[in-house]
């Protein structure tokens, strides 16, 4: 349960119809009784930014100010919420109140009727001219009886027959309204119980004829007359919203996902369907299923789209995918079109999945995240990659295209670190793809959008977490790289990934984030803090049933930092070819091996390959090719540094290589 759901939950409940935040204090709830506490919880300010992040705050919470920021969100299991906020400084205030349901009340139990323009509440029934008066309450004396034997009462007036009991002339009612106007009641002094006898009739009107006793007149009988038309009886209007038709159209408003999502999370026959494009990517050895609106099912078997089964309509997709779509994600949905997040299907596994809206209706892509975490040597790459888990602090990268599979390196260094080491490691993802099992480190795995808002306020947390490694999903902006490096400066390891296409690229990219007066300084902190920079190709196997890795290293080295610091990047590739003994891998000479070996072809290697003349030379057997990576193990170097930076023999040489090599030693 998020954040705000799990805050947000006693809305609607025990009279409840407001809830309250402030940075440094305990929620307040309010409702229908006093203001009071909603529990003892102190929330931060980061806390709750997160919450109003999750109600739907994502395009309001990087903006808020002074100025009140108003919108509306609905809470799953809550409803529709008005959420306001409002930020000086570090101080946050925020209020969640219950929107009221748009349908008409039902009119109450009891019979009565709505209140009038004046405030009073009517009565149902007239009763000075419908209701008469229960036949135990007397008419009062005063009027009707007659006088005593002593003083006769007069015979020129015949008795009147018993009127229908009525009350005093002070409490004669006003004629009843028209219909259809508004109408008042007051509350009268109706008690004729009264035990205080009348007054006695003065002496001086003993012998005088009595009158009749003065009456208020009444009307003839008549049927009541209801003084508002009464509404037929009606079934109470439900509250929850009416679930949409089977088939959703494809232009369907994005408010409408919600129940459409709700309605159709429990369909049996739809989630074995969905289960069974799962499981079918799985037995294919996929590492992509794309599920796109009126095309069939594709799978990428290595590298490559292959597409089987039939078509999927719009409305058919909408049912499979929507429903899987975390409730927090339906406004970026909404709002953005697309949506990133994390699935785990129970049987088929865990998948990265992105939802997004195309042309002809919904596409759906879901990356295929396997069940173990795999290790460098599962994964074919070198095992030099795991001893910079040794290092205690500085920067490790892992570059590579979109696709490379850089965050399943990522994820192989870490558990080595878990496995190997008793220290804090911190990740933050988005989403988290491989879950780490409690091994001999402590493990603490934080997602942008569910755990966190961002990478950047994640990383600033991070540093009050007393963490050793801080594991960053992808250094992606400026602002990311500049609290990594700043991290890699005091003391803690810092792994993350980059989309670029080589590892001498990635230094450049690093530096170009920056703006030129800040570049010096981030070239001095990358000199002394950059500890290794992997580069990741994939491409298919022999037999093209799946993918290999082949792996450029650039480790750091006092060569290298020179060559960073000195602003001389561009002879990075001229070390990579001379730096063997420094523990240097360059792309080439793993795609070498990797053809050598038979594991991939020729074709595939020359693909990618950074000089595929040389390495088709090389691979032909030609002499003017490279040695191979073995070519030079057994030669013993104490000067390694001299010896890559001093110049070659003018025949294997040419004059950039030689110009290069001299730059290189001045340089160092």
């Amino acid at each position: 349960m998020s954040g705000a759901k799990a805050l947000l939950q006693p809305l609607g409940t025990r009279g409840i119809t407001e809830i309250s935040l402030a940075s440094g204090q305990a929620a307040l709830c309010n409702g229908s009784d006093a203001p009071r506490a909603l529990d003892a919880a102190v929330h931060a300010t980061d806390d709750i930014l997160q919450i109003l992040f999750e109600a739907g705050g994502s395009r309001h919470v990087d903006t808020l100010g002074a100025r009140p920021s108003h919108w509306t969100a609905r809470i799953e299991g809550v409803g529709v919420i008005d959420v306001t906020a409002t930020m000086h400084g570090e101080f946050v205030q925020a209020r969640f109140a219950l929107r009221p349901a748009k349908d008409p009340t039902p009119l109450p139990g009891n019979g009565l009727k709505p209140l009038g323009a004046a405030g009073m509440r009517s009565r149902p029934t007239p009763i000075a001219f419908v209701a008469p008066q229960p036949p135990s309450r007397p008419t009062p004396i005063a009027f009707v009886a007659p006088q005593p034997p002593s003083r006769p009462t007069p015979i020129a007036v015949a008795k009147p027959a018993p009127p229908p009991p009525s009350r005093p002339l002070t409490t004669a009612k006003a004629p009843a309204p028209a219909l259809g106007t508004s109408e008042f009641s007051f509350d009268f002094a109706l008690d004729d119980s009264d035990p205080r006898p009348s007054p006695a009739p003065p002496p001086s009107a003993a012998a005088a004829p009595r009158p009749p006793p003065l009456r208020v007149p009444t009307p003839p009988p008549r049927a009541p007359v209801s003084r508002l038309p009464t509404p037929p009886p009606r079934a109470p209007v439900s509250r929850v919203p009416t679930p949409p038709p089977a088939r959703l159209p494809l232009d369907t408003p994005f408010a409408d996902l919600a129940p459409f999502a709700q309605s159709h999370a429990a369909a049996p026959t739809t989630a074995d369907a969905f289960k069974e494009l799962l499981l079918a990517a799985r037995a294919l050895h996929a590492s992509d299923l794309h599920l796109v609106a009126g095309r069939p099912p594709a799978y990428r078997i290595a590298g490559e789209l292959a597409s089987r089964g039939a078509p999927i309509d719009a409305a058919r997709l909408a049912e499979l995918v929507l429903p899987r779509v975390p409730a927090r994600l339906l406004a970026s949905l909404q709002q953005d079109g697309s949506a990133d997040f994390a699935l785990e299907e129970p049987g088929a596994g865990r998948f990265r999945v992105n939802v997004s809206r195309q042309r002809t209706g919904l596409k759906a892509a879901f990356r295929l995240i396997p069940s173990a975490i795999p290790t460098l040597e599962s994964l074919g790459l070198p095992e030099a990659i795991g001893l910079a888990t040794h290092h205690h602090q500085g920067l490790i990268v892992i570059t590579g295209p979109t696709g490379h599979g850089k965050t399943t390196t990522l994820a192989a260094i870490v558990d080595i670190l878990n496995g190997e080491t008793a220290r804090h490691v911190i990740t933050v993802e988005d989403p988290v793809e491989l879950v780490h099992p409690r091994k001999k480190a402590m493990m603490s795995q934080r997602e942008v959008g569910t755990h966190t808002r961002s990478f950047q306020s994640a990383l600033k947390a991070s540093l009050r977490e007393d963490p050793d490694v801080i594991v960053v999903g992808e250094l992606r902006d400026t602002e990311t790289v500049r609290m990594a490096l700043a991290a890699s400066e005091t003391g803690h390891l810092v792994l993350g990934t980059m989309n670029t296409p080589s590892a001498a690229k990635t230094i450049d990219r690093i530096i170009d984030l920056f703006p030129p007066g800040d570049q010096a300084q981030v070239r001095v902190t990358l000199a002394g803090g950059l500890r290794l920079v992997v580069g990741q190709r994939l491409l298919p196997s022999a037999d093209r049933t799946q993918l290999v890795a082949a792996a450029e290293l650039l480790p750091g080295s006092l060569a290298l930092w020179n060559l960073i610091r000195d602003s001389r990047t561009f002879q990075i590739p001229s070390l990579q070819q001379r730096g063997k003994s420094l523990g240097i891998i360059r792309l080439d000479d793993s795609l070498a091996a990797l053809v050598q070996s038979g594991r991939t072809s020729l074709e595939a290697a020359l693909a990618i390959a950074e000089a595929p003349a040389e390495l088709e030379a090389r691979l032909a057997g030609d002499g003017r090719a490279t040695p191979t990576p073995n070519a030079r193990d057994s030669v013993a170097d104490d000067d390694a540094h001299d010896r890559i930076t001093a110049p070659p023999a003018p025949p294997r040489q040419g004059l950039f290589e030689r110009a290069g090599a001299l730059l290189g030693k001045r340089g160092g």
